[in-house]
């Protein structure tokens, strides 16, 4: 099997430094567009814990923490895109290297989790969908945005394009497969939308 992990890591490791200031389809355009709008989904919703599961450089968290205290945590698998969300000094933030579908949390310990752009790279995305579901609390809610595509393009992509890509890509989906996805985790789904081009957002509930 490719080793799509180790591609990533190396990907976004060479890009992290940058990252943030790239505003182009290749580094964070797409990231953007999707934790700002997840930021307004959250705005006027209640909670109190957040973790974002492929957090790259924090920006997310750092977009959340700007408007809400709470108890915030990401992971990512490159080493160096967690050095920069640690250099930034968010408050009320932890920040750790990581694989999503070995979450190093307990059972129920967060209100909200987030995935944004990042769930197209999991190899083992059924585990991945799991652990955010284990370590939600009861109500909690899982918030999935991902660019990707059905059909003949994603038999293209997934078979072809993706097993000779270098930067980890590793199986695209539409919202919808999304959505069942998240119903045999044992979600409810709540949400399912397109929001720009082939970016959509998927939210569960637990």
């Amino acid at each position: 099997m490719r080793d799509y992990e180790g591609l990533s890591r190396k990907h976004f490791n060479q890009q992290a430094a940058v990252y943030d200031e790239k505003n182009t389809v290749y580094y964070s355009r797409e990231g953007k567009i999707s934790c700002r709008n997840i930021a307004e989904y959250l705005r006027d919703k209640e909670w109190s814990s957040l973790l974002d599961v492929g957090c790259g450089t924090g920006w997310l968290i750092d977009l959340l923490r700007k408007e809400r205290m709470a108890d915030y945590h990401g992971l990512d698998l490159a080493e160096n895109m967690i050095e920069v969300a640690v250099s930034k000094n968010i408050p009320d933030a932890q920040f750790v290297v990581g694989k999503a579908d070995e979450l190093p949390y307990d059972n129920d310990r967060f209100d909200v989790v987030t995935c944004s752009q990042s769930f197209h790279h999991y190899p083992n995305q059924n585990k991945a969908m799991a652990e955010a579901y284990r370590v939600l609390k009861k109500g909690g809610l899982y918030i999935l945005s991902d660019t990707g595509i059905g059909g003949v393009g994603a038999w293209l992509d997934n078979h072809i394009f993706f097993k000779l890509a270098p930067g980890g890509d590793c199986y695209t989906q539409n919202r919808k497969s999304i959505a069942k996805r998240m119903q045999r985790a044992g979600f409810t789904v709540i949400d399912c939308v397109q929001l720009q081009g082939m970016i959509y957002r998927v939210i569960g509930k637990k």
